[in-house]
């Protein structure tokens, strides 16, 4: 993540670069997957000159796995007076992914995708037992939005879902919310962050997830709305 300014002099072509490098390397050096997110790649194919705000996965080999790039490009001005328009330096995403790390399916998420629900719908669809949201929310929008929307997201879909944010004040003087967040199915906030850089364990479990959606089946009741804008 970071200042959308510089979003094209930071980015890295796919499969290139000090960032991506270090993100297998650690992957195979500790034998374990990791999800990177999220990091400019390089769009070669944008006459405008673009980025992807992309999420990259890596198995215990070090192999990418997956990418995602992040849909929901945020275009607006915050209660702060701020005006953000990513859309000028960063090319939308267009695929739903999903990728099976063996003890669970994994969905992937970054930011501002958190206030569409159809997407996360999408990745229950697909299977997904854990969401992933990369994020860096100003504090403003954090303060008021981060925790109930996460939940929101978790309780709706029956998912765990896996919130890491940035935090503080950057060279740009914007300041983010932080407060990095594990929430479990039924909407409990299981691990949490402060505003300050750390770790948070996560403890996941297949069973506790299974009870919670035999318990209350959402996914098998729900029914697909056709909404007319005619008047």
């Amino acid at each position: 993540m970071g200042d959308e300014n510089s979003a094209y002099h930071t980015a890295e072509p796919e499969g290139h670069g000090p960032v991506q490098q270090f993100l297998s390397e650690t992957a195979k050096d500790l034998g374990l997957w990791i999800i990177g997110g999220s990091h400019r790649i390089t769009a070669p194919n944008d006459k405008e000159h673009r980025v992807t705000n992309t999420t990259l996965v890596y198995n215990p080999e070090g192999e990418l796995s997956a990418r995602y790039d992040k849909i929901h490009l945020f275009d607006a001005e915050v209660n702060d007076g701020t005006a953000y328009r990513e859309s000028a330096t960063i090319k939308a995403g267009g695929s739903v992914i999903v990728v099976d790390l063996g003890f669970a399916r994994v969905g992937l998420t970054i930011c501002y995708d958190i206030r569409f629900p159809e997407l996360y719908q999408l990745l229950q669809y697909k299977e997904a037992d854990l969401i992933v949201v990369p994020s860096a929310f100003t504090v403003p929008t954090g303060r008021a939005h981060w925790k109930p929307l996460l939940r929101a997201r978790a309780i709706e879909n029956q998912v765990y879902i896996i919130a890491p944010a940035q935090c503080g004040t950057h060279s740009n003087g914007r300041k983010t919310w932080g407060h990095s967040l594990c929430i479990n199915p039924w909407g409990e906030v299981i691990s949490k962050l402060k505003n300050k850089p750390g770790n948070i364990y996560c403890p996941f479990d297949i069973s506790a997830l299974d009870a919670i959606r035999n318990q209350m089946p959402v996914a098998g009741h729900h029914r697909p709305l056709v909404i007319s804008t005619n008047k």
